[in-house]
């Protein structure tokens, strides 16, 4: 009997001064997994971008729950995407994309009053 995949889902803020694609960032993220972990830790991340707000900088990541700490840090990793510097924060984890969205909104909410 196979065993349940388990999923972590990132919620992600890109910080920089100019403006920031999609593919730029999925690009920047892969290549920090592969860098720092080698095929095999990519293999293992099961890394999935499930959507990026290019507008307001901040997208949606998911992967494996036993590689959840492989891609935070390799989204730490992060300091430049086209030779321009740039920060990627991690602004919440969550099991579910309802729940994670819940508490970024939650967050936002909190520094905005």
């Amino acid at each position: 009997m196979s065993e349940r995949v388990r999923r972590r889902y990132l919620a992600l803020r890109v910080l920089g001064e100019h403006f920031v694609s999609k593919r730029d960032v999925v690009d920047a993220v892969w290549s920090a997994v592969l860098q720092l972990f080698g095929e095999y830790g990519a293999s293992q991340a099961s890394l999935t971008f499930i959507e990026y707000n290019s507008d307001r900088s901040w997208g949606i990541v998911r992967c494996s729950h036993r590689a959840l700490e492989m891609v935070r840090a390799s989204v730490a990793s992060v300091t430049e995407i086209n030779g321009k510097p740039v920060a990627i924060d991690v602004l919440g984890v969550s099991g579910t994309l309802k729940a994670l969205r819940k508490k970024v909104l939650l967050k936002r909410q909190e520094t905005t009053t």
